[in-house]
């Protein structure tokens, strides 16, 4: 016999990313995301799924980049509340902490805490229900030299992430 279940359940454990984007405004977000996944080798595309009312959504938008941030379980507060207010509201790197660095090639920061960055170049902007799949051509990928060489490990996420993520949000 089989039941019914929210799809998401399992889909579940996976990596969630920490997304910086900066607007016209010059001021740089971050939203937690963990519908992110690479579309292609050549060239190098991945795409990341985000809610069409996100203030990172409009921010992509406007400047026509972002960077994909891999972030430790060390930082499991700071992803949860990245993914549960938003940077209409509050400045998240203020609130939790993280340091915005500059990036190699485009204007929004990395985030000098997490691992790995992929700088992103956006290419294509893909209406799915209620998020939004941006197509990021991938310009710069690098990671913290003690991860390349195995001597740390970035794990996949896990608990009820979505379920509170999705409970709060709304679409626009």
């Amino acid at each position: 016999m089989k039941t019914d279940v929210e799809y998401l359940k399992y889909m579940w454990p996976m990596r969630t990313f920490l997304i910086t984007a900066m607007g016209k405004n010059g001021k740089p977000n971050i939203i937690a995301v963990s519908f992110c996944m690479p579309v292609s080798k050549t060239p190098p595309l991945l795409t990341c799924a985000i809610t069409k009312g996100a203030h990172s959504s409009k921010l992509i938008e406007e400047a026509k980049e972002f960077v994909v941030n891999v972030p430790t379980e060390k930082l499991n507060e700071e992803i949860d509340y990245c993914g549960c207010h938003s940077g209409r509201d509050v400045d998240k790197f203020k609130v939790t902490g993280l340091t915005p660095k500059p990036s190699r090639r485009v204007k929004s920061p990395i985030i000098d805490e997490c691992v790995a960055h992929m700088e992103c170049e956006l290419r294509q902007v893909i209406e799915t229900g209620d998020k939004k799949m941006y197509v990021g051509e991938v310009v710069e990928a690098y990671a913290d030299e003690k991860l390349e060489k195995g001597k740390r490990a970035v794990k996949y996420a896990e608990g009820d992430f979505p379920t509170r993520v999705y409970s709060i949000r709304f679409v626009e």
